[in-house]
């Protein structure tokens, strides 16, 4: 047994895998536990110090909890030089040991895929941070904003990580040093800075003492409004905020969002939920990025689970990123046109609340760039022409004008712009469909009270079919 086996606990046996076919409500009803850690005591298994000494961190340990051919073993050995291994027991029990494309596996076993570059566009820095810091440590690219990469350690290292070159740094980073103190004078000096990201690595993994520096100094700074704490602590390692000295630093800070980072919905889970729940009663707001992975989320059935279940934790959906180009990630890389298929089964079929904001991060250090399926269907000098999620397209008016189009008789779109119709009306949808039982109640003077009642109830298609309630409203003037 090897002194890293020893450290985490793990013995060279296989282990029988667990029935498969993961339960996927959210959050789940009971913790899941790998067979290995079974009879853990309850008082360890919720210590984050057990779970970060017996973390996952060599492919010599993952041979012994997961199947892999020999020529996968070899391919993922020859990583670990590159790239930081570490899973928690806590994550690593998130898996489904009887599927190789598991979406908790995905992000935190290492893939031969991980060795290909077929595109040729992935990069160590695609967004080119380092060019845009000014001092070490700091990225300002935006007027009001700017980025501090605390530490290089996670309590997770995820295979699709935009700053792999910095969490392969190793020593240096626990006591408060040259450049955290540049860092933090940087940001005095320049008044315009009113938003500052704490990121890492996970600055929640800091020793308390060193994170207490960076919450009091840039607490302290007058034209600071908002710390924003990047971390994926909440999803990988709860435990860590089991911890109540924890919560109260950060709220004692008063200026501290925190930015957490659930991709898929079997990551809800009920010590999620708890600490998540813990952040928004010591009064954090807690938003939540996703990445659009495949195999992982690249599905609108998952991505409408992950929302409606931040939702009921209280957590708001704030950004879906499209996967970086980033070494050792093209294989997680799905095409724009899919993160807009999601958005369009988003926006309008869910609260507003769920729908985040989908945005690429430019190469080149252009920032964020918002992405959205097209609304604006056409335009004159009068009105635009909008299309919503059901497919209605409406003349909007938006300044109070007379009209400076004649109009010239035409159909379709052009009648819209034209200004000789108001709005063109898909068949067979929902929300017509209760407007027409609605009308026909009216008209019978809401004398069948079974007839009254499903109208007002808005019962569905099954119950008669859309041509029996009323004509289907194509135009409406």
């Amino acid at each position: 047994m090897s002194e890293s086996d020893e450290r985490t606990g793990l013995n060279h046996r296989r282990v029988p895998p667990t029935t498969s076919g993961i339960d996927e409500e959210e959050p789940p009803g009971k913790p899941r536990r790998h067979p290995l850690w079974r009879e853990v005591p309850d008082h360890q298994w919720n210590d984050w110090r057990w779970q970060s000494q017996n973390a996952i961190r060599s492919v010599r340990q993952l041979r012994h909890l997961l199947p892999f051919t020999p020529e996968e073993l070899e391919a993922i050995g020859s990583l670990e030089a590159d790239f930081k291994l570490a899973i928690p027991p806590y994550y690593f029990s998130l898996i489904n040991p009887d599927d190789p494309n598991d979406p908790i596996r995905l992000q935190s076993v290492p893939s031969p895929l991980e060795r290909e570059n077929p595109s040729g566009f992935e990069l160590e820095d695609p967004l080119e941070e380092d060019q845009d810091s000014p001092v070490p440590g700091l990225t300002h690219r935006y007027p009001d904003r700017v980025l501090l990469v605390s530490t290089h350690v996670c309590s997770m290292y995820c295979r699709f990580c935009t700053r792999k070159r910095a969490t392969m740094v190793r020593g240096g980073w626990d006591a408060v040093n040259r450049n955290d103190r540049r860092m933090i004078d940087y940001i005095r000096r320049h008044p315009e800075i009113r938003d500052v990201v704490l990121s890492g690595g996970d600055p929640l993994t800091l020793p308390l003492a060193k994170l207490k520096f960076f919450l009091d100094n840039l607490a302290a700074i007058p034209h600071v409004d908002v710390i924003r704490i990047g971390t994926r602590v909440p999803v990988t390692l709860p435990q860590k905020l089991f911890d109540q000295e924890l919560i109260d630093l950060l709220a004692a800070a008063g200026k501290v969002w925190i930015q957490t980072h659930f991709n898929h919905p079997r990551e809800i889970t009920p010590e999620a939920a708890r600490v998540c729940q813990a952040l928004l009663r010591a009064g954090m707001p807690v938003n939540n990025h996703t990445v659009l992975l495949k195999g992982v989320n690249d599905s609108l059935a998952t991505m409408q689970r992950l929302m409606r279940g931040l939702l009921r934790i209280k957590v708001r959906p704030y950004y879906i990123f499209h996967c970086d180009p980033v070494i050792g990630a093209g294989h997680f890389r799905t095409s724009i046109w899919k993160g807009l298929e999601i958005m369009e089964g988003l926006r309008g079929h869910m609260s507003g609340l769920g729908v985040p904001t989908y945005v690429v991060d430019s190469p080149h250090g252009g920032g964020k760039i918002p992405l959205m399926p097209n609304y604006l269907v056409s335009m004159s000098d009068d009105a635009v022409v909008l299309r919503n999620y059901e497919g209605m397209l409406v003349r909007y008016q938006a300044e109070d004008k007379p009209p400076s189009i004649r109009p010239t008789p035409t159909r379709g779109v052009s009648a819209l712009i034209q200004g000789s119709e108001s709005a063109l009306v898909p068949e067979r949808t929902e929300r017509m469909a209760r407007r027409s039982l609605r009308v026909l109640a009216s008209a019978a003077g809401a004398n069948d009270k079974e007839f009254s009642s499903a109208a007002c109830c808005g019962e569905s298609e099954s119950t008669a079919s859309f041509d029996d309630w009323a004509p289907v409203v194509r135009r409406r003037r």
